[in-house]
Formats: structure tokens, C-alpha cells, sequence
């Protein structure tokens, strides 16, 4: 059973020590990432905790009581504080659309994208109206998903397949393709 792995730059003319870790939610960002981490001996951070610690509440209180324009605004400087630094960084879903925060993010990092298609999201996200997803009113997961693909893909290094794959799959794959760069 073999995981599709899409370096999207074979080489990173920059120092690594991170890797950053994009995609929609329900990707496996955080379970993943912590796995690696544990892996690597890296610490891990998970913008989304991050947020709701800057905040003193969840996202999805953040989003019920402004716009998701304001909770972006937010993550943005969550971003930007960040010091990602022999790290593993789990980040939001919605953490592309600040060029300023992932530029910062990514700055020393490999950011890996991992990729799941829209039909095995929405078997995993039966929550997506209270599960604290930063989106414009009334927008479907698969406009989400449609709009964020092409900034996903615009940030990432490596792109990994995880469609159809378990998170032991995902974790090899990620670990396999991300350890030549860490340093």
C-alpha cells in the first residue's frame, strides 16, 4: 500500500531545523505532528492550542463571538510570534492565508502538506460547523477545500498523500521524506 510523497522543492536553499505541517482540517496535522516530534526529539506546537492560549478560549468561541476575518487576524500574530526552532509546528488549517505567518513560519522549516482529498474529509470532519473552522459565513467544506488547496500547495516543500492511509502510513512517509533536511 503505497503513500504518493511529492517533494515539491528538491532543494531547500535555506537552513532547516523545523518542520511546518499545513492542511485542511481533519488532515492529521496534530496527531501527526506529535508523533513526529516524538520521533525526531523535537518539540511541538500546535498553533490552534496556541491561539486558544492567546485568546483564554476555544476558536470556535472566537468565531461565534466575531468574524473569522478577527480569528485570522489573530493567528496571524500567533504566527508571528512563533519561534519555530527544532520544532514541529501543527498548524491551523486556515494559517496559508497569512503570507506574513507562513513566511515567518517557514522561514528556517520544511512545511509539509499533508493532502487529503475532499471525499475522506468529509467522512472525518462530522463537526465542521462546531469544530472551530475559520471560514467565511455559509462556506461548504468543499469550497473550503477548494479555495485552500491552491495556498497549500503554494507553501509546501513536500506534499504527502494520505488519502486512503492510516496515520502509522502518513507518520513513516513524513518522517522518511523530512529527515534529510532537518539538521
Amino acid at each position: 500500500n503505497l503513500i504518493r510523497v511529492q517533494v515539491l522543492v528538491v532543494t531547500l536553499n535555506k537552513s532547516i531545523s523545523s518542520i511546518v505541517l499545513i492542511g485542511m482540517p481533519g488532515a492529521g496535522k496534530s496527531t501527526i505532528g506529535v508523533l513526529i516530534a516524538d520521533n525526531l526529539g523535537l518539540d511541538f506546537v500546535d498553533t490552534d492550542k496556541s491561539i486558544e492560549l492567546e485568546c483564554g478560549k476555544p476558536i470556535q468561541e472566537l468565531l461565534d463571538q466575531s468574524d473569522y476575518q478577527a480569528v485570522r487576524a489573530v493567528e496571524e500574530a500567533v504566527l508571528l510570534k512563533e519561534q519555530a526552532q527544532k520544532k514541529v509546528v501543527s498548524t491551523g488549517g486556515s494559517a496559508v492565508y497569512s503570507s506574513a505567518g507562513m513566511a515567518h513560519l517557514t522561514a528556517n522549516a520544511v512545511t509539509v502538506f499533508l493532502d487529503v482529498d475532499i471525499n475522506e474529509l468529509t467522512r472525518r470532519i462530522k463537526d465542521f460547523n462546531t469544530r472551530g473552522i475559520v471560514r467565511k459565513p455559509g462556506q461548504s467544506l468543499t469550497e473550503l477545500f477548494a479555495e485552500r488547496r491552491e495556498l497549500y500547495l503554494r507553501y509546501a516543500d513536500i506534499r504527502i498523500d494520505c488519502s486512503g492511509h492510516d496515520i502509522e502510513e502518513c507518520l513513516q512517509q513524513v518522517i522518511a521524506a523530512t529527515r534529510p533536511y532537518i539538521s
